[in-house]
């Protein structure tokens, strides 16, 4: 299987791993992720990883394209990738003490071109979050470039009370879907 990975992300490279799925490359999609005036979290996750497949797919004609997207969402609102402090600390503040959802959107291109496509949500409860807490975490700097200004397999796991859903899909790929979408298209055997 020729498959190429439409990520940036080490994490999604390391849980293909733990399937026993290397991919033949990596080649980041490098898209503008802007919400659209409205657009839902669920909806979003799915635009972009459909997108991201299709931007890699033209480069890589005759090869299975994987791509991913997660978004944390509380409520309707889409949380950002935290690129610095203050955008984290509004996150975690925002995330203390109650319930969020992450939305993994999965996105396969076949070599035939077809687009198919997979999904999970979770559901995430933070436990009540001190103001040092809080600092001690952004200290840390693991929140740098995360949905929602965390990443749950680092110290964050931690401050979880409550988790329904893919764990491997809020560290940004459902290993459940992604290998039932490859075994779907034919790409793996089950």
């Amino acid at each position: 299987m020729r498959l190429v990975l439409a990520s940036a992300s080490p994490r999604r490279l390391d849980l293909l791993a733990r399937i026993g799925i290397v991919p033949e490359a990596v080649d980041p999609a490098d898209l503008d992720e802007s919400p659209r005036r409205a657009e839902l979290p669920l909806p979003y996750a799915e635009r972009l990883a459909a997108e991201k497949a299709r931007a890699v797919a033209v480069r890589h004609p005759g090869c299975a394209v994987l791509a991913c997207d997660t978004v944390v969402a509380c409520g309707r609102r889409i949380l950002p990738k935290a690129e610095d402090e203050a955008s984290a600390r509004a996150c975690l503040a925002l995330l203390s003490g109650r319930r969020h959802r992450v939305h993994s959107a999965v996105a396969l291109i076949t070599p035939e071109g077809a687009l198919r496509r997979r999904q999970a949500t979770s559901v995430v409860g933070f436990k009540r979050l001190s103001s040092d807490e809080i600092q001690a975490y952004l200290a840390g700097g693991e929140w740098h470039g995360k949905a929602g200004g965390y990443a749950i397999q680092g110290f964050a796991e931690s401050f979880v009370r409550f988790l329904s859903g893919s764990h491997s899909g809020v560290i940004g790929l459902p290993l459940f879907e992604t290998r039932a979408l490859l075994i779907g298209a034919g790409l793996i055997h089950g």
